[in-house]
């Protein structure tokens, strides 16, 4: 078996705080993709920098205190590599792969957005550049005999089933129009596989963010938004794909929750 899992940690020192690092020693995955990091390397306690029985790779971003992501892996990775060949996003701590034997698992951390704003224009700029780079990714993956999982924060709810009030988000960034066709040419065109619905089609959810607002938690008012994006190959050696949400609103570490999947490799 081989077990990845993604998680939006809001903040990686606050999240060891609430319950991350218990989380952390408790897990079976056999490598783990954060994002929303916020801090250097330097900044982590040493039970998240550098936690005993995982390498440990992070890409912080040039500005303080934003994005950030990391990579956890048992077993030492042959290669690293940081970013994607942008000039605009690589020092943004948005992107990060490893290779392992047989698999490159990679820690995306895709823009937000905000409608009306240059939040939203950044969010479009970056996926005008991530896609061709996926299609690459994939090619370059094929000629190793490699497979691709790319996991993390996409920050779009990809169907109606993704979001439990996709009506009065229409007009929302994270569910326009225009990001829910992007998303859908990374599987089209790029011929990806959305592991988590692959395994659940005709499910609502599973959801894996909630806003701290409200009781949106309580009441599994949330958004389906953080993916394990595969290529078929490792895809259909999917068994279990599920979100790990928290027994109550109280013990949660982060506003998302882990997405695990388990491939039988």
């Amino acid at each position: 078996m081989f077990i990845v899992t993604s998680a939006n940690v809001n903040g990686l020192r606050a999240a060891a705080k609430k319950g991350f690092v218990e989380w952390l020693a408790e897990t079976s995955a056999d490598a783990v993709c954060l994002q929303e990091v916020r801090a250097e390397e330097s900044q982590l306690p040493a039970e998240v920098r550098a936690p005993e029985g995982w390498f440990t790779a992070h890409a912080p971003a040039a500005a303080k205190g934003r994005a950030g992501v990391s990579l956890y892996t048992r077993r030492e990775p042959d290669a690293v590599r940081v970013g994607f060949g942008s000039s605009e996003f690589d020092s943004s701590g948005r992107y990060i792969e490893a290779d392992l034997p047989g698999v490159t698992v990679a820690s995306l951390y895709l823009p937000s957005g905000e409608v009306g704003t240059e939040r939203q224009d950044e969010k479009v700029r970056f996926m005008d550049e991530f896609l061709p780079y996926l299609k690459e990714l994939k090619e370059r993956a094929a000629a190793d005999g490699r497979e691709v999982v790319v996991c993390g924060d996409w920050n779009i709810a990809h169907r109606e089933a993704d979001l439990k009030n996709w009506k009065a988000n229409q007009k929302n960034a994270g569910f326009l129009p225009e990001e829910r066709a992007w998303l859908g040419r990374v599987f089209e065109e790029g011929e990806y596989v959305d592991v988590v619905r692959a395994l659940h089609p005709d499910q609502d959810g599973p959801y894996s963010w909630w806003s701290y607002r409200g009781r949106a938690f309580d009441n599994d008012s949330g958004w389906r938004i953080d993916y394990q994006v595969a290529t078929p190959g490792l895809a259909a050696k999917a068994v279990k794909a599920f979100v790990e949400r928290a027994a109550t609103h109280a013990e949660r570490w982060s506003d998302h929750a882990p997405v695990t999947a388990v491939y039988e490799m």
